[in-house]
């Protein structure tokens, strides 16, 4: 991470930055290709970025997606 990365981060705390989470659990029967797919699809359209990934015993899968909550300013007030 560069000092300008870590700086904007700080910043970005300090403003109240927060993640939203969304968990997904995917069936034994859904494929690997399928998964991936449905993945890529929320990453580009939905913004979303993978947090973890869990493959549970009997082939469960469960997915956290996260993404940056957007918090807008007024520029109304002076």
């Amino acid at each position: 991470m560069t000092v300008g990365t870590s700086t904007r981060r700080k910043d970005w705390v300090a403003q109240g930055g927060q993640y939203e989470y969304r968990v997904l659990t995917l069936p034994r029967s859904t494929s690997r290709n399928d998964a991936r797919r449905m993945l890529t699809e929320e990453a580009e359209y939905g913004r979303w970025e993978l947090a973890r990934s869990v493959v549970y015993v009997g082939g469960e899968r469960r997915v956290w997606l996260r993404r940056k909550v957007l918090r807008v300013r007024s520029t109304l007030d002076d």
